[in-house]
């Protein structure tokens, strides 16, 4: 193992999804899908309709999801048509409530990733962030981070170079791609199970799972190669 993180001696490269991971984002995200979908399924449904849940809907359905992928995903759980309008319109809608509570509230990232990222950064680690968000940049400059990354991965650029979101490994290995190192040699870390679904679909050389909501042996089952609670963990 590498002596100083936690890794194989031959991980090169760290590949960091961010909300859940870095930023206490994935809280804000789950806010925003509950209070987008519940207000149209009220609309649609009336009052008796079944919430969207913030804990099992968003961890099954959207989190770490393209936008787009999120919003079809749920919808099709309910057994909701939906076209491409319609997607757009309630995205729009979930980005909006985003930036408006990060906005209000502010963004914190995680002291231990924190603590991990400079290890990381001090060890030689080439690094880069992979992010379905399409305001991954500036979440990352709002904590006092995006320069410690030589690339970032956001939505934008799913959308822009027609990469599959996870689970497909696209998003990844694009990263490992912009950073020069082969996939064997790069350690991904993700908090989302479709998030190392598609480490494990890349063959990275180590995915690592951050159980942020009790779902270890979920991340485990998923693809993850050792599962810790902070990134900390992992240094000796």
């Amino acid at each position: 193992m590498h002596p100083v993180l936690g890794l194989p001696d031959d991980i090169q490269a760290g590949l960091f999804d961010l909300d859940g991971v870095l930023t206490q984002t994935a809280k804000v995200h789950a806010a925003a899908w509950k209070e987008m979908f519940d207000a149209f399924l009220k609309q649609r449904d009336g009052d008796g309709y079944t919430p969207f849940d913030a804990h099992e809907d968003y961890d099954e359905y959207v989190d770490g999801l393209p936008r787009p992928d999120g919003v079809r995903g749920f919808l099709k759980s309910r057994g909701i048509d939906a076209p491409d309008d319609l997607v757009k319109e309630l995205g729009d809608r979930k980005n909006d409530l985003v930036l408006k509570i990060i906005q209000k509230d502010g963004v914190q990232a995680y002291d231990g990733s924190l603590r991990y990222l400079k290890a990381a950064k001090d060890a030689g680690l080439k690094l880069a962030v992979v992010s379905s968000s399409a305001n991954a940049k500036d979440v990352l400059k709002s904590v006092g981070i995006l320069d410690d990354f030589a690339h970032v991965v956001d939505g934008h650029a799913v959308a822009d170079d027609g990469l599959k979101g996870k689970p497909a490994p696209d998003t990844f290995l694009a990263g490992a791609k912009a950073l020069g190192v082969e996939p064997a040699h790069a350690a991904v870390f993700e908090d989302a199970l479709a998030g190392v679904e598609a480490g494990r679909a890349g063959k990275f050389g180590a995915v690592v799972g951050v159980d942020r909501v009790g779902q270890a042996d979920a991340l485990a089952k998923h693809g993850a190669t050792v599962v810790v609670q902070d990134l900390d963990e992992l240094l000796s």
